[in-house]
């Protein structure tokens, strides 16, 4: 017998730019398994699109009138949990507010397109209809609830969100003597991983062993999103440079739009940044950093691959097994998306597969574990 068709994804675009739903809502629908349901100007009229037209996905802006998105989205979230993508500036306001919504609850993020846009709106088109299929399938949940002041919402401080005992462990770094690092943690994650991240981030000591992070996300976020774990954390955040000097007690992100590799030289590590090709799509990509990590660093590393839609990181991760690193993959149900973890379990690349609240416990047990002698086999 002949089956019926899969309902397509009901979306609802928020926004209050007539032209920009207008230009949201034909690209949506370009692809045959999308229905724009509706579009709504401010958020009081969302409030009542989403009562009547029950969407599977919102699209949401930030500064509206009335209202602004971070104000819905946390009263959203709090009584009504909905898959949220966020269509944001690019702009360091925008990735604040951005970074912020994702605290929130917000799934995933694009970045606002353009009006006068003559290239590129093809593959915007195609970033954005593949982060509404994965947010249909997501499970949006709140790590932390940003409030006004919290550091990166709009008007609040780059500080805001310190506690006693991250600052405590800021001054213990400051007068401890803090060295070359001989074990790695590299971390790579992509929709619901800048939370993710944070997470597990927050637990470490100030004398944890260092750590190299690749995200998907863009310039200019990744910038801000490492200041926002940097407020977080015991340990040093800050945006890769190249040439960086890979320290205990620091962790590095890879800045959006350019990979992340690490080299050695001698005993000690460094961060190599460049430009060249994406790859899977991605620059930053995690294969590539993972890649960098298996052959620079071998057994004394630990891999960690996180929630993410797609196969990123896959493939690296099952490189960093082979080379005889510990590896530890996010579970399904702790995962927005369980892409880029899913995969790698199904190649065989994860030792390890554990909810996020364990992750960071056991990751450091793992990396200041005795050294494994020669290299693990059977990944694939």
């Amino acid at each position: 017998m002949p089956t019926d068709p899969p309902r397509p994804i009901r979306v609802l675009v928020v926004d209050d730019s007539a032209l920009m739903r207008k230009l949201l809502r034909a690209l949506l629908e370009a692809d045959g398994t999308i229905e724009v349901v509706g579009t709504a100007q401010d958020p009081f009229e969302a409030r009542e699109k989403i009562k009547a037209l029950d969407p599977d996905v919102i699209t949401l802006d930030i500064e509206m009138p009335k209202m602004d998105g971070l104000t819905f989205l946390r009263n959203l979230m709090r009584l009504r949990p909905m898959p949220v993508v966020m269509v944001s500036s690019l702009t360091e306001r925008g990735a604040d507010a951005t970074l912020a919504a994702l605290e929130l609850g917000a799934v995933d993020f694009v970045p606002k397109p353009k009006l006068d846009l003559a290239d590129g709106l093809e593959a915007l088109a195609q970033v954005l209809i593949e982060k509404i299929k994965a947010a249909s399938v997501a499970r949006p949940s709140v790590r932390r609830r940003a409030e006004p002041g919290d550091a990166g919402a709009i008007g609040g401080s780059a500080t805001a969100t310190v506690t006693a005992p991250v600052a405590a462990g800021r001054a213990r770094r400051t007068i401890t003597e803090i060295g070359t690092t001989d074990r790695l943690i590299a971390m790579g994650s992509s929709t619901g991983g800048t939370e993710a991240v944070a997470e597990i981030l927050a637990g470490f000591p100030a004398d944890a062993p260092a750590v190299v992070i690749a995200q998907h996300i863009p310039e200019v976020f990744s910038r801000r999103w490492a200041a926002r774990l940097d407020a977080g954390s015991a340990i040093a955040v800050a945006e890769a440079a190249d040439g960086d000097q890979i320290l205990i007690g620091h962790a590095y992100v890879a800045p959006g739009g350019r990979h992340l590799r690490v080299e050695r030289s001698g005993a000690k590590y460094f961060c190599r940044v460049g430009d060249d090709p994406p790859v899977n799509r991605h620059r930053p990509s995690v294969d590539v950093l993972f890649q960098s990590v298996a052959a620079e660093v071998g057994p004394s590393a630990v891999g960690v691959i996180l929630t993410g839609m797609g196969a990123d990181g896959a493939e690296g991760l099952a490189e960093m097994a082979r080379r005889g690193s510990p590896t530890v993959a996010q579970d399904r149900a702790t995962s927005v998306v369980w892409g880029m973890p899913g995969e790698a379990v199904r190649r065989g690349a994860a030792e390890e597969v554990l909810p996020l609240a364990e992750i960071g416990p056991r990751v450091l047990g793992l990396a200041r574990a005795p050294v494994r002698k020669g290299p693990r086999g059977g990944t694939s």
